[in-house]
Order: C-alpha cells, then sequence, then structure tokens
C-alpha cells in the first residue's frame, strides 16, 4: 500500500495489555448485577466497546446496572492497573517508526483519556501519545460507528481516505472500515477473534515489527 498520511492507533490490546484483566473484572461486575456472564463471553463480545455501549446492551435484557455504572468502573481501574500492565511487545519501536517518518499520528479508543493516562503512563508509552489523545466521549457514537476515527482525523487536520487504523477488536475493526479508512487488525491474542476480524475488512497481522513494512516506512 501507498505510504498512509495518518495513523491511528487503538489503545488496549494494541498499546497496552489491559484487556484480560479488565475482562475478569467486567465479568464478576455483570455476574454480580444479575446478568450471567463468564470471562469467555466478555472477552469476544465487549473488547473494544466503552462502557457506555456495554451498559446499554446489558440493560436491554432488563438488568439494572445503576446509574453510577460507568462512573464506578472507571473509578477502579488505577487501583486494578498498578503493577500489572505491560505495553503489547514491539510497539513502542512501532510508534516510533511512525513518529520518525514524520507522519501524523494519534491514540483514539473507546476508553476515557484518564484511563489512557492510567495505562499509557504504566508502561512509558504516555510521552508518545500526549500530543493527540482522543476518547468516544467526545463522540456522540462509540465503535463500531466511525464518528471517533473520523473525528481524530478532522481534529489533526487530515482526510479520511488514506488514513490507516491500528486496531484489535471486531467492533474497532468496523469502525475504521466505515470511516473509509485502512484497518490492520492485530491478533496476537490468543482469544482475538481472527474470523471476525477479517469477517469486519481488517487485514490482519501477528507481530508489532512487521507494522513499519505495512505502513510502507520500511
Amino acid at each position: 500500500m501507498a505510504r498512509p498520511h495518518l495513523v491511528i492507533f487503538d489503545c488496549d490490546g494494541v498499546l497496552v495489555d489491559t484487556e484480560t484483566i479488565a475482562n475478569h473484572r467486567l465479568a464478576a461486575l455483570l455476574n454480580g448485577a444479575g446478568f450471567a456472564t463468564d470471562f469467555d463471553h466478555c472477552r469476544r463480545y465487549f473488547s473494544g466497546r466503552s462502557m457506555k455501549s456495554v451498559q446499554e446492551e446489558v440493560e436491554g435484557t432488563g438488568v439494572t446496572l445503576g446509574a453510577d455504572f460507568v462512573e464506578r468502573w472507571n473509578d477502579g481501574l488505577a487501583e486494578l492497573f498498578e503493577g500489572r500492565v505491560e505495553a503489547i511487545p514491539h510497539v513502542r519501536g512501532a510508534v516510533e517508526a511512525v513518529r520518525d517518518a514524520g507522519l501524523p499520528y494519534c491514540v483514539a479508543s473507546s476508553a476515557r483519556v484518564t484511563k489512557m493516562h492510567i495505562t499509557l503512563g504504566a508502561t512509558g508509552l504516555l510521552p508518545l501519545f500526549e500530543h493527540a489523545m482522543f476518547s468516544s466521549t467526545m463522540v456522540g457514537r462509540s465503535k463500531p460507528f466511525p464518528d471517533l476515527f473520523l473525528y481524530a482525523a478532522t481534529e489533526l487536520g487530515q482526510p479520511s481516505q488514506g488514513a490507516v487504523v491500528i486496531e484489535d477488536s471486531v467492533p474497532g475493526t468496523q469502525a475504521g472500515i466505515a470511516a473509509g479508512m485502512t484497518v490492520f487488525s492485530y491478533a496476537a491474542d490468543p482469544m482475538a477473534d481472527r474470523d471476525g476480524l477479517a469477517a469486519a475488512g481488517g487485514i490482519l497481522f501477528d507481530d508489532m515489527r512487521d507494522l513499519p513494512r505495512l505502513l510502507s516506512l520500511a
């Protein structure tokens, strides 16, 4: 492919390894509220989505999570991730290759910016992204809708055509494709939905060391 003019990184599962920790906690919270689920279900169906959209889906079944569910979730993140978050293998080198090539880049996540500060800060990646951090809380609809990626491109003064998204979830891949962007879907996690990612239009890859080549930077 031609070298992109913008690279948008998802956060959880692409930059930082948080999905296992987070979805174990989510399963416990949902079961405690009366919504029967388990880690595997949460990991497969709720990864990459905002807590607001998760709450809406769960409460659509008749289970009440409470008006403060999202706040309770976010209030516990610092303690949950303390000393337990690691960067995705080799992702620092991939991000630095994008930066050193002079390409505009950013992080755009379903999570709040405060959560990104926690996880990126814990892994030492925060200085690479402080210049441009975007959250689904800044737009009307979260992934799988394209709003977040389109907003990020607009804020950075770049057209959506010719932009690239790095994702790991099916909703995120769907959002990038809906935005008219090329999506490289990171699928190294053993629980990655490879068939779902491919069906959504993602180009699958398993090693962050391959990313500079995929972006025509090497």
